[in-house]
């Protein structure tokens, strides 16, 4: 397989999810070996961070990565689209701290580089491998990670949180799969309960009811509802027969389990193009990360 970049620099702007900055943002070619860097064009010609496992800085509600004082946040989504359609070498410039949102998925980044071309470079991929498994827990969640090795990569995950509305979503991807219909367009979520918590918190100042399903897990007041709208700026909502806000339709039912693939899937590009079985249970930025820095260790060793 050899190396990929896009044909044309893409275009994007938007308010950042969680710092609810607007910043303007180019994806730009990049030669044989560049890998993915993000440019905080706003911080100077030198504001370069790499994206590697080693750069994580923060994994709240979304992976920053850090050099230095330059930051990266919420990269996931752009990098699963980059992962998704075999993307090797990309110069992101961002003239602000925060990737923005879009809606919620990795559909307009996936539309974008379709649109500008996808060319082969002169140079073989270089992928991550491993020798032994690797498994990373969360104790506390009960949540894991576990990569063997494998001749290609694929995933096989399952989201349960106890959750009445969501029930156990259980999703599987392999190379056979098209990512840009399957993946791409599922958006982020969030439970209605952890909504006043999340923005008492400083947390996504840049959500709205256009970027993210709102999962309504308990009973509500007409009050709360009308609490949460004023926080969006938005008129009135109401909740569905299915327990969603009825902000916007799902593209799948199983579409929040679909979005956590896509995070993985972006996670874990922190450690190359990967050659490995995937199997996770209730992954989240955190144990992602750590299990692309585990792995990117072993490669080490």
């Amino acid at each position: 397989m050899k190396q990929k970049t896009i044909k044309t620099s893409c275009r994007f702007e938007g308010k950042g999810l969680h710092t609810g900055g607007f910043a303007n943002m180019t994806v730009n070619p990049a030669p044989v070996g560049n890998g993915i860097s993000f440019h905080r064009t706003d911080l100077g010609p030198d504001a370069i961070i790499k994206a590697s496992a080693s750069n994580v800085s923060n994994t709240a509600r979304s992976t920053t990565i850090s050099d230095g004082s330059a930051s990266a946040v919420t990269i996931e989504h752009i990098m699963s689209a980059l992962t998704g359609l075999g993307i090797d070498n990309a110069i992101i410039e961002i003239d602000g701290p925060e990737i923005p949102i879009l809606d919620g998925s990795a559909k307009p980044y996936v539309e974008a580089f379709t649109k500008a071309g996808i060319i082969e470079q002169d140079a073989e991929r270089v992928y991550t491998t491993i020798e032994e498994a690797i498994e990373i827990k969360d104790e506390k969640s009960g949540s894991w990670i576990r990569i063997e090795p494998a001749d290609e990569l694929s995933y096989d995950i399952v989201l349960d949180f106890n959750s009445k509305v969501l029930g156990e979503q259980a999703i599987k991807w392999d190379g056979t799969k098209e990512y840009a219909s399957e993946i791409a367009p599922c958006r982020t979520f969030v439970f209605f309960h952890e909504l006043e918590f999340l923005f008492s918190n400083n947390l996504i100042k840049g959500g709205d009811v256009d970027n993210a399903i709102v999962i309504v897990e308990h009973p509500v007041s007409d009050a709360q509802l009308d609490s949460i709208c004023s926080l969006l700026n938005k008129p009135k909502l109401k909740v569905n027969e299915n327990g969603y806000l009825n902000n916007l339709e799902l593209h799948f039912s199983d579409e929040c389990g679909r979005h956590k693939l896509l995070d993985l899937m972006g996670d874990l590009r922190l450690c190359g193009f990967l050659k490995a079985k995937v199997s996770a249970f209730k992954p989240g930025h955190s144990l992602n990360t750590r299990a692309a820095k585990a792995i990117i260790e072993s490669v080490r060793k």
